[in-house]
């Protein structure tokens, strides 16, 4: 973990250099280049200290020797001199290792203040060279102010897209791993810790042979055009403990130098950019293609062994675009290689862009086994999708994991995939995907909208409702007007004049994200041209109400944020609105929505540590009784979801009235002179917990935990002061928000329950 001093010097120097340089990427290369050469002095004093002769500052190099620049009796521009030459003529010191040459290639100072130049290098001075993992800590924190290199299409992916990719497709030791557009190496390093992690015994002690260590750092490539990526991946590689990074400046799309190599595992997040007039590639791409990102993509799948494997992070031309190569990429791709897409959210990339990206899958060998292929769509990867990207609660991508790993391990075993529990996803036969000759890989599109199971009559909205839109622009609203003015705004306006006066659900009709937005109002208003009014046809407002009509609406956003239309901006033609399909059911119902009054706790409310009721459901009293009976559940005890694609998470009860639980959840409950149940839960949850449990599951279509299994299960008993002491740490982090969610108003979540039983979704 990143030391605060290290974080301190390492932003002072930042602060320093921005009056002169004030280009992060400028700021980044002239830290690098400092720290290095720093460090080729530490090594040869370290050398002559242990009897060994200089390395780096010997013959005329000498005079420029880290130690001369820190001499008191050095002035400033001599400083300026001395430092200058040392760093230009490095690459011509033949004495030293071409990894430290190839670092200095190009490198030249950018300013000629010798006060900035001083108190810039009294900063460095303060590093130490130390092979560690905390120096290469501090170097990624360095990389991270990188942002965006946006005139190339490129973006600094983040850590967790990293290791998330990284984990599904677990590369292993002796394989051949490479990013063929690598930036900072960022990809590379994550994998060479994964496998430094899945390589140690019950003591965390490395099980990996000498002869296996020297070989691993070999089997990791990089390319990138540019030298200055090329320099800083040298870099972050050789202070993760790579002696010989093999990084290589090469122009992955128009030399065909390496085109003859390939790699077992290929993680990558290309450039997308393409220069005015596309690029120029050879002629051995299978692809036809002036773009760069079909070309990258093409490349990737070309270029793994039999059984390869590959994470690539692309754009959304590359899901759905229509042109010719496109859809020839993505029919390549169908028949070799594909065998899951996974949508990210359009903020990952920001505040540097709100660029929207999914991530393909690749396994040549699993591709030949199945069939279809999987579909996952991720809403929240853990932080908030605005400029700050601040950490939130409710992450997908841990979900999306298990479910894939669902699914490929379905897919080895030659098992069925049609029953699989996908919460986060869909699997859809190939065919289908082929069947309009589009290939088109967005997952919703394949999402079958067929007309819902229900034990009353259904109808279209536009038989029951009359449907409008206002005759305003958007700016029409007035400050301190009598009227509400609604448009396609979550926000309601005022305006002066009104031009409706009824009871009325409003809808938005364009959005620029597709986050359509339902509101109800009953008086007089007035609204913009593109907002919808919805009124019930008088001959139908004993048949269905207001209320219930505005929470069909909202169940309906997303399948209509699905089927919107335009580019920029999002819209909803009349035809999409007219044909949502309603239930009407007795009057009765709709003015009692009440489904029972006891909490039905299952699966879908037991995330990690903490239980989720913003879904939940509930059922009589009588129910509750009967149920209760069987598994009474006291407040602290662990609820753990032994069933399902969920199969592994567990949570404390917080609760404390009674509930009902569904079988699919179990109910842990320690004996508290040896156990803290608090402790059990962080274990459980834990990687090494998660592991150990799921390796006795059974079941592929349904994954299950028998409860022989589970009272059989073994798990590390510390000492009960020291399971306190634990939860104590961890709890000290991350303080769980378990009973703010017991405030989440039921009488919402009561009428969604009955709108999912009247869709026949219980």
């Amino acid at each position: 973990m990143l030391d605060t001093d290290t974080k301190r010097r390492i932003d002072t120097a930042r602060d320093i250099l921005v009056g002169k340089v004030p280009d992060p990427k400028s700021q980044v290369e002239q830290i690098t280049i400092a720290l290095i050469y720093k460090f080729m002095d530490d090594m040869d004093a370290e050398s002559e200290e242990l009897g060994g002769d200089r390395q780096f500052f010997t013959g005329k190099f000498a005079a420029y020797g880290w130690s001369r620049l820190m001499s008191p009796s050095v002035g400033g521009h001599e400083l300026i001199r001395l430092y200058e030459k040392g760093i230009s003529t490095m690459p011509e010191n033949q004495g030293i290792p071409a990894l430290f040459r190839d670092i200095f290639k190009n490198a030249y100072l950018p300013y000629r203040d010798p006060e900035t130049l001083k108190s810039f290098l009294k900063i460095i001075n303060e590093f130490s060279y130390d092979h560690s993992e905390k120096l290469g800590d501090a170097f990624e924190y360095l990389l991270s102010v990188l942002g965006s290199q946006g005139d190339a299409g490129q973006f600094r992916t983040p850590r967790h897209i990293i290791d998330f990719i990284v984990e599904i497709i677990q590369p292993k030791k002796g394989e051949v791993i490479l990013d063929p557009a690598c930036g900072t190496a960022g990809f590379l390093i994550s994998a060479y810790k994964h496998i430094l992690r899945n390589n140690r015994d019950v003591n965390n002690i490395s099980t990996l042979t000498p002869d296996e260590k020297g070989g691993l750092a070999k089997n990791f490539r990089g390319y990138d055009i540019s030298p200055d990526m090329v320099r800083l991946s040298l870099v972050n590689l050789y202070l993760h403990g790579f002696n010989d990074p093999h990084i290589l400046e090469y122009d992955t799309l128009t030399s065909e130098d390496r085109w003859n190599e390939f790699a077992d595992v290929i993680l990558a997040n290309p450039p997308f950019m393409s220069p005015k007039g596309g690029i120029k590639p050879h002629k051995r791409f299978s692809i036809k293609a002036k773009r760069s990102e079909v070309l990258f993509v093409d490349y990737i799948a070309e270029h793994l062994t039999p059984k390869g494997r590959a994470g690539i992070i692309v754009p959304e031309g590359i899901i759905f675009q229509s042109q010719t190569a496109y859809k020839d990429l993505r029919r390549m791709l169908l028949n070799n290689a594909l065998v899951a897409v996974i949508s990210l959210p359009a903020g990952v990339f920001n505040p540097y862009s709100g660029v929207k990206t999914s991530i393909l899958i690749l396994d040549k060998s699993l591709a030949k086994l199945s069939n279809t292929v999987a579909f996952f769509k991720v809403e929240n990867d853990g932080f908030g999708l605005g400029a700050q990207r601040r950490e939130v609660t409710g992450e997908q991508l841990t979900q999306v994991k298990i479910e894939l790993e669902l699914y490929l391990q379905a897919v080895r075993n030659q098992e069925l995939t049609d029953n699989l529990e996908l919460t986060l996803g869909l699997v859809v036969p190939k065919v289908k995907i082929a069947a309009n000759g589009d290939y088109n890989f967005s997952g919703e599109r394949y999402r079958e909208n067929n007309q819902k199971l229900s034990h009353y009559p259904i109808v279209q909205l536009g038989d029951i409702c009359d449907i409008k839109t206002g005759k305003l622009n958007s700016n029409a609203s007035v400050d301190g007007g009598a009227y509400p003015f609604f448009t396609c705004s979550k926000e309601v306006f005022k305006i002066d004049q009104y031009a409706f006066d009824c009871e009325a659900i409003l809808l938005s009709g364009n959005n620029a994200s597709g986050d359509f937005d339902v509101k109800y109002y009953h008086g007089k208003f007035n609204a913009y041209q593109r907002t919808y009014i919805i009124t019930i046809k008088p001959e139908f407002l004993d048949k269905i109400t207001y209320q219930i009509l505005r929470y069909i609406l909202n169940a309906n956003l997303l399948d209509l944020k699905n089927k919107s239309i335009g580019g920029l901006t999002k819209y909803l033609t009349l035809g999409m609105i007219t044909s949502i399909e309603i239930p009407i059911l007795p009057i009765a119902i709709q003015q009692n929505t009440e489904t029972g009054d006891r909490l039905y706790i299952t699966s879908k409310n037991v995330r990690e540590n903490y239980l989720d009721l913003s879904n939940v459901s509930y059922i009589s009293e009588e129910a509750h009784r009967t149920i209760f009976s069987r598994c009474p559940v006291r407040k602290g005890d662990v609820l753990y979801i032994k069933d399902g694609a969920n199969t592994g998470l567990a949570a404390i009860n917080t609760l404390r009235e009674e509930f009902s639980l569904l079988s699919s959840v179990a109910v842990m409950r320690g004996k508290c002179e040896i156990l803290d149940n608090r402790y059990l839960v962080f274990y459980l949850n834990s990687a090494h917990g998660r592991k150990n449990m799921l390796s006795m599951i059974s079941g592929v279509a349904i994954t299950r935990l028998t409860l022989t299994k589970l009272n059989s299960a073994l798990i590390p008993l510390p000492p009960l002061e020291i399971q306190k002491a634990i939860v104590a740490e961890i709890e000290a982090e991350q303080i769980l928000v378990n009973a703010n969610r017991e405030l989440i108003t039921r009488f919402e979540k009561k009428i969604q329950t009955t709108l999912n039983r009247i869709w026949g979704e219980e």
